[in-house]
C-alpha cells in the first residue's frame, strides 16, 4: 500500500508540474497562432498522443464499439471538450494577462457545483453558498486586479469568456458521470469527433496558414502536456492511491508554480491582487472538499 500510495504522488507531481507550464506555453504559442489554430494543432496532437497509447494498450476495438452504441453522446461530450472549451479558454488567454485567465479558471468548481443542481439534481447547501461567494470574489478581486469600487477589467469580454469556460468544462465533468466506458478510450473518441468542427471553426474564423515554428512548437507542446498526458498522468495516480485526499491537494500546487513560470519565462508581471485572489478560490476549493470528501476527490475532474 505505501508503494502504492508512493507511486500515486509520482504521477501526481509530474502531472501538476506539466500543468504548471501551459499558461506560459498558451501566451507564447497566441503569439504566433490565432486561438483557434492553436487548438487545432493541439488537438490533432493529442489525438495522435493518445491514439497512440490505445493502440499500445490493445483497446483500439473499443473506438468503433463505443462509437456506435453512443454516437450523440461522444459526439457531444467532444464538442465540449476540446472544441468549445478550449476554444473559448484559449481566446481569454488571448485577450488577458495569463495570470488572470488561469485563475479565472479554477472557478470551474464552483461553476460545478451550480450546475450540479439542475442537471444531477443535487441541492446548494449552506457551505455551498460560502464556497460560491468565496470563488467568485476572488475571481472579481483578480478580474479588476484589486480595484472593486471601480470595477474595470483589462478586458470585460475576456473575463467573460474565462467564466464562460468553466460552465462548458463543469458541463462536461457532469456529462461524464454517465460515461461508463474506459476515460482513455473516451477521451480519444471525443478528440477524434471534434476534430471536424476544429476544422470548420479554423476555416471560419482564422485560416490554415500556420507558418511559424513557434507556433507549432507551443502547440504542439499543449497537446501532448495540457489535453493528453496530463490527463492520463493524473488518471494513474488517482487509479494508484490508496488515500486520495492528500493527492488531490497536490493540484493546489499548480497554480503557484505557474504565477512564478508566467513572471520568469514572459515576464509578465504578478500583480498583488492575484495571489490574494487566487487564495480565495482555493480557499472556496477545500471548502468544497470538506463537504463531498473522499467521493468527491475520486471522481472530480483535474484542475490547471
Amino acid at each position: 500500500m505505501v508503494k502504492s500510495q508512493r507511486k500515486a504522488y509520482q504521477y501526481g507531481l509530474c502531472a501538476v508540474a506539466l500543468w504548471s507550464t501551459v499558461a506560459t506555453a498558451f501566451k507564447i504559442s497566441l503569439r504566433y497562432f490565432e486561438p483557434v489554430q492553436l487548438l487545432l494543432v493541439a488537438a490533432l496532437t493529442s489525438t495522435l498522443a493518445l491514439g497512440a497509447l490505445v493502440i499500445r494498450q490493445g483497446k483500439l476495438p473499443l473506438l468503433a464499439q463505443y462509437l456506435k452504441q453512443r454516437p450523440l453522446y461522444y459526439l457531444a461530450l467532444g464538442a465540449l471538450n476540446p472544441f468549445l472549451y478550449y476554444l473559448l479558454l484559449f481566446k481569454a488567454y488571448d485577450l488577458l494577462p495569463a495570470q488572470q485567465a488561469q485563475t479565472l479558471n479554477y472557478t470551474w468548481a464552483i461553476s460545478l457545483s451550480l450546475l450540479a443542481v439542475p442537471f444531477l439534481g443535487q441541492k446548494l447547501r449552506r457551505r455551498d453558498g460560502v464556497a460560491i461567494l468565496l470563488g467568485y470574489f476572488g475571481a472579481l478581486v483578480i478580474a479588476t486586479r484589486g480595484d472593486l469600487l471601480a470595477l474595470q477589467f483589462d478586458s470585460p469580454l475576456g473575463v467573460g469568456l474565462a467564466l464562460l469556460s468553466t460552465l462548458i468544462w463543469a458541463g462536461y465533468w457532469i456529462l461524464n458521470t454517465r460515461n461508463q466506458g474506459d476515460p482513455i478510450v473516451s477521451l480519444l473518441l471525443g478528440f477524434l469527433l471534434s476534430l471536424p468542427l476544429i476544422l470548420v471553426a479554423t476555416w471560419w474564423l482564422a485560416d490554415f496558414h500556420m507558418t511559424a515554428w513557434q507556433g507549432w512548437a507551443g502547440a504542439i507542446y499543449v497537446g501532448l502536456f495540457e489535453m493528453g498526458f496530463g490527463f492520463v498522468l493524473w488518471l494513474m495516480a488517482m487509479r494508484s492511491a490508496t488515500d486520495t485526499a492528500p493527492l488531490s491537494n497536490l493540484i493546489f500546487i499548480s497554480p503557484f508554480a505557474s504565477l512564478i513560470l508566467l513572471n520568469l519565462l514572459i515576464g509578465e508581471e504578478i500583480h498583488l491582487a492575484t495571489p490574494i485572489g487566487l487564495s480565495l478560490i482555493i480557499a472556496a476549493l477545500l471548502v468544497q472538499q470538506l463537504k463531498y470528501g473522499k467521493r468527491y476527490r475520486r471522481q472530480a475532474a483535474p484542475e490547471r
